[in-house]
């Protein structure tokens, strides 16, 4: 079993920075793809932004300019900087992982528990 632990959300003013961290655990080969997905209320949960293992990113075009995805293999984890939030950033921030267990199982998909950010005056 591979766990995604996230840390990192909280309140913030608008125009303020925020950075998400996550990092996974358990038995993992290799991690293809990590990256944050976003849910706020009421709306289907979106891609903000991923990071595959040759460090090629890709971001929604709401955030480009304004967040920053780095990740560190040796750790197996991956971070969210957020800069110039404004209040429709607001959501639960979810981890995600597209990874191999072992050598020889194919590729699954592991999700954070979620992490909210909230930004408000």
């Amino acid at each position: 079993q591979v766990q995604l632990v996230e840390s990192g959300g909280g309140l913030v003013q608008p125009g303020g920075s925020l950075r998400l961290s996550c990092a996974a655990s358990g038995s993992i080969f290799r991690i293809i793809t990590m990256g944050w997905y976003r849910q706020a209320p009421g709306k289907q949960r979106e891609l903000v932004a991923t990071i595959n293992i040759g460090g090629v990113t890709r971001y929604a075009d709401s955030v480009k300019g304004r967040f920053t995805i780095s990740r560190d293999n040796a750790q197996n984890s991956v971070s969210l900087q957020m800069n110039s939030l404004q209040p429709e950033d607001t959501a639960v921030y979810y981890c995600r992982s597209d990874l191999q267990a072992t050598i020889t199982q194919g590729i699954y998909v592991a999700w954070g528990q979620g992490t909210q950010v909230t930004v408000s005056s």
